[in-house]
């Protein structure tokens, strides 16, 4: 049995990418590897936003021991029981790093653990919660005086997205020289790179990938020399992002007059990586490697749905084009934040669905949606939104592109409004700090 044991709650694939993967890192480079003295172990909580495949996910992270899936949690929250019967040690810390704040309460109390919370926008509970790391510092005139000394502003953990988190080779991609502001590019025979980002969710790929594929047709039929890649998400396999370009599977492509394509593996492809060839021939590259941000870091332009994706984007000073499409009437299924929990209500959900999405455009415009607009609480990334067609997309697109002056301004404000990267490590280091009040 371990030393210490660091028991993470979190819950959607947003939080496992954006927080704990940043964070996880920066204890194993504080901390070290020996686990015989430091185990860390995370469980998931429910989240509206899962894609059945967290546990996948966190099982990747090399820095985390043990993974417990969502459907045991409240098992355990109630009983104190995992389903493999885990063993704790004596001493350790709960960290807090999505789902409801009550939660690691309790099972801090339980466990008998030092209790670590992340906060973004609002603390509770702190009266019995040991530390608080918080995003900023207006959160603390919330609190009464005596409970102030276990507040710290750590800032915001999106800042460290897009690997800059750590000290290792993909915490600098988004800080070398970069040469595409000057108009040249990194990708050899003079050819200009584009990432397409359709998302991850069934929902947002129905409409995504086909408008997306569609929009790169139009794109490259006035510059020849671009390519197009798609970072393919680790709870997406090849052949189901395939079937959302398939017009027998997908129904949804002539709502967006999207592209159709089939997938062709490497072995057979010119490709040394599987591609998406569409029925006009163009053909975009899947990248499976993850995380892609040596790769994504190669774009002058990424295409993206809104989501987790543009913090990473952000935070490697990607200039983007921000998609919200609604020409699917269930659209706002997909959607993030109250839009999104609403359309999915039991029984209500459908019918709200369309009516937010008929009303969508009246009630949420003006509102920001990509991440770095809500740092810096403008629009400096485009975001459409409402029925999006191929060739309005293009046309942004190659007005950006033909631009790199523009390109450049829009990577100058992305650096500026990401914030200082060093998050992950001053949360790692409170956990340090209550590991210490153990010993």
């Amino acid at each position: 049995m371990p030393a210490i044991e660091i028991l993470i709650l979190s819950n959607g694939p947003g939080e496992l990418m954006t927080w704990v993967l940043p964070v996880v890192r920066s204890l194993r480079q504080q901390l070290g590897n020996d686990r015989s003295q430091v185990r860390i172990s995370a469980i998931l909580s429910p989240c509206p936003h899962a894609t059945g495949k967290e546990v996948e996910i966190a099982n990747s992270f090399a820095e985390i021991d043990r993974v417990q899936a969502p459907e045991h949690f409240w098992r355990f929250l109630l009983f104190g029981k995992t389903a493999a019967n885990w063993d704790w040690s004596d001493r350790g810390v709960v960290l807090f790093l999505g789902g409801d704040q009550f939660f690691a309460l309790v099972i801090a109390q339980r466990l008998k653990y030092r209790s670590v919370i992340y906060a973004e926008w609002e603390a509770r509970w702190y009266s019995l919660v040991d530390r608080f790391g918080i995003m900023k510092p207006e959160i603390i005139a919330k609190v009464p005086q005596k409970y102030r000394h276990k507040f710290t502003v750590v800032g915001d953990l999106m800042a460290d997205a897009g690997g800059r988190g750590g000290d290792g080779e993909m915490g600098r991609w988004g800080d070398k020289e970069d040469k595409r502001d000057k108009g040249e590019f990194l990708t050899p025979n003079s050819t200009e790179l584009i990432g397409l980002l359709p998302g991850s969710k069934a929902a947002k790929l129905a409409q995504g990938l086909p408008l997306l594929l569609a929009t790169a047709e139009r794109i490259q039929a006035v510059r020849p020399q671009t390519r197009f890649a798609i970072p393919v998400a680790p709870t997406v396999d090849l052949s189901t992002l395939a079937s959302f370009a398939n017009l027998e599977q997908n129904p949804v492509i002539p709502l967006v007059e999207g592209a159709t394509a089939e997938l062709i593996m490497s072995e057979v492809s010119k490709s040394d990586r599987p591609i998406l060839r569409t029925a006009n021939g163009l053909e975009v590259e899947l990248w499976t490697e993850f995380p892609a941000y040596k790769l994504l870091s190669q774009c002058r332009l990424c295409l993206t749905t809104v989501g987790a994706n543009t913090a990473e984007l952000g935070a490697l000073a990607i200039p983007m084009l921000v998609l919200l499409p609604s020409n699917q009437l269930d659209a706002m299924r997909a959607w993030d934040g109250l839009p999104g929990l609403l359309a999915n209500l039991p029984g209500v959900g459908t019918p709200l669905s369309k009516i937010i999405n008929l009303l969508a455009e009246k009630l949420l415009r003006g509102k920001l949606f990509a991440w770095p607009n809500i740092w810096a609480g403008a629009e400096i990334v485009p975001e459409l939104m409402g029925k999006l067609y191929p060739q309005d997309i293009a046309e942004v697109a190659l007005d950006l592109l033909a631009d790199p002056e523009k390109l450049a301004a829009m990577r100058d404000r992305l650096r500026q409004v990401r914030g200082q990267a060093g998050t992950a490590q001053k949360l790692a280091q409170l956990v340090s700090e209550e590991i210490s009040q153990l010993r």
